[in-house]
């Protein structure tokens, strides 16, 4: 099969980079991809939502199958542009509609589908600038901490928590003024939920529905989960607090009503869910679907993967799922992310990074990089995320620091306790 990935961050490189190893894969793929997917394929310079020249090459690359690894180009609708195009129309997409990416594009649609459909989550209502009086009174109902969220796309920083009343609403003001940009022109308060969080994830094809491995990620930049939120510091999969009985009720309360209300609904959904949870009590509650994979938890999902991807992600997109299973490794995979110095607010790019060819038990996917003259340079705020498959956490981070030991490039900063809140459940 020839297949095409269509992303540039860490996610795409570990897809990528398992479905290099399908037995069935003729050509693979990347656009645009950065230094890593280089080495496991062919980068082609084509942006993520140029759906035109993305049409232009899987015709010419007689592109069998297409993988849309982030979420813009899926909420601009790219898999009903290359469905409802004559020469691609019989290409296999994995990746929702743009009305199913719904569920990610906005914060409200999700809200409602989970109401509807008697999905667990927090109570909420929904404010314009029109009714910022009004949200500013919902605001004085609840109690502390305050939640906002961004109704559409803020590239995963359009969530703030906030203890104190009048900062909240202060903070609603300024979001509806345009602090997300468009992304905020609508904002969704909700109730606050006191837990644990962690990931779960399955590929659908809106029938039926393979579970992938859970992961717990690690959002701020400082340890101890401290300082601003980030795109993600870290992640680990398997999670000793998701016992096989919490598993069950996240599988009977919430991915199952949501593959039905999909179908009740007339949602064309062939991809990835991503139900980001929380743990309060014994009760799973959903916080937040994404409509692909999250980065950096497919860097430890898709390594734990004991099965052919491409065989799966090839049934997702033909709609024969059912009877599937994804075999995983029963050992505990750790990624630990590298980033620029300053993220997640200003840093430079383009320093060279060296020592990744001396890394020999981990695996080092690639997110924020390009390659330049032979070199590797930094090209992102997220640079690294450094994976290691041991038998238990302590094991698999002590690979990961060994052998971020190796690399280098100026101003490198990680957090040193990733999983460390695990040790002990």
């Amino acid at each position: 099969m020839n297949v095409l990935v269509i992303g540039s961050g860490g996610r795409e490189h570990a897809i990528a980079w398992k479905i290099a190893q399908s037995k069935r894969i003729s050509q693979l793929f990347i656009a645009p991809g950065n230094a890593g997917t280089a080495a496991v394929g062919t980068n082609v310079a084509i942006k993520a939502t140029d759906f035109e020249a993305i049409k232009k090459f899987v015709v010419d690359s007689k592109i069998d199958l297409v993988v849309v690894g982030p979420e813009e180009p899926l909420v601009k609708g790219i898999a009903d542009f290359l469905a409802n195009d004559a020469t691609t129309k019989n290409v296999g997409v994995v990746g929702a509609s743009a009305e199913g990416a719904q569920l990610e594009g906005s914060k409200e649609f999700a809200k409602q589908f989970m109401q509807r459909h008697g999905i667990p989550t927090a109570a909420y209502r929904s404010f314009t600038k029109e009714t910022l009086a009004d949200g500013q009174r919902f605001l004085e109902t609840l109690k502390a901490p305050y939640v906002l969220k961004a109704d559409g796309l803020a590239a995963g920083k359009g969530v703030l928590i906030i203890n104190d009343l009048k900062e909240a609403q202060q903070s609603l003001a300024e979001m509806l003024d345009g602090q997300f940009g468009s992304a905020s022109a609508k904002v969704v308060i909700e109730e606050f939920l006191s837990g644990i969080e962690c990931s779960f994830f399955v590929l659908t094809d809106g029938r039926d529905y393979v579970l992938l491995p859970e992961a717990k990620d690690y959002k701020r930049i400082g340890e101890h989960d401290t300082g601003l939120n980030t795109g993600g510091m870290g992640a680990v999969s398997p999670v000793p607090f998701c016992t096989d009985e919490f598993k069950q009720k996240v599988i009977t309360r919430i991915i199952e009503p949501t593959i039905k209300g999909l179908q009740a609904d007339n949602i064309d959904y062939r991809g990835f869910i991503f139900f980001g949870l929380i743990k309060c009590g014994t009760d799973p509650y959903v916080i937040e679907y994404n409509v692909r994979m999250g980065d950096p938890e497919t860097e430890v999902v898709i390594p734990r993967l004991d099965c052919d991807l491409l065989d799966l992600l090839e049934a997702t997109a033909q709609r024969k799922l059912a009877g599937r299973k994804a075999a995983m490794k029963a050992e505990t995979a750790i990624t630990v992310v590298m980033v620029s110095g300053g993220y997640p607010e200003s840093y430079k790019k383009g320093f060279e990074i060296t020592g990744i060819e001396n890394v020999t038990e981990s695996t080092v996917f690639h997110a924020g990089t390009k390659p330049e003259g032979g070199r590797v340079l930094t090209d992102g705020g997220r640079v690294l995320a450094v994976t290691s498959l041991a038998g238990g956490i302590q094991p698999a981070l002590d690979k990961s620091y060994r052998s971020i030991g190796n690399i280098k490039f100026d101003g490198a900063y990680f957090r040193r306790d990733i999983g460390q809140d695990l040790q002990n459940l």
